[in-house]
């Protein structure tokens, strides 16, 4: 059964990432992904939309699939339905992300696993902006 990383290694990822790619960012500013994403990008973070019905959120050019981004990734932070994930988890290993973080309410055991072998921190099930606010107060 898979554990989310401690406490104190949520802080650190927190704090060594500068760049977060959302995917499912919504550019409906009542969805929860994007409050989620402003949040962050008022914390500091430059937020990378993955939508391919999107060309831009949050002033920020979108992008179809994570592999169309060419820059960097920290943190690949999913906002879809746990089913989705799997795909999202290997295209987050392809790009060299350093972590793969699923939003409260998606789960999937399978993708972390693959996401932990080759290498990336897995968070499931929690609140990138949650975990924000109570790790880095």
């Amino acid at each position: 059964m898979y554990q989310n990383p401690t406490e104190e290694e949520r802080r650190q990822l927190l704090k060594s990432a500068r760049t977060i790619a959302v995917v499912g960012l919504s550019d409906n500013p009542e969805k929860s992904s994007y409050m989620i994403a402003e949040a962050l990008q008022h914390a500091g973070y430059r937020i990378i939309p993955v939508n391919p019905n999107v060309t831009q959120v949050l002033g920020e050019k979108a992008y179809p699939r994570l592999t169309d981004i060419p820059e960097s990734v920290d943190i690949v932070d999913v906002f879809r339905r746990s089913e989705f994930v799997e795909p999202i988890a290997k295209d987050a290993v392809q790009i060299g992300a350093k972590a793969l973080w699923m939003q409260q309410g998606v789960y999937h055991e399978k993708a972390a696993q693959y996401a932990i072998e080759h290498g990336l921190l897995v968070v499931m099930n929690r609140c990138i902006k949650v975990d924000h606010a109570l790790l880095l107060r």
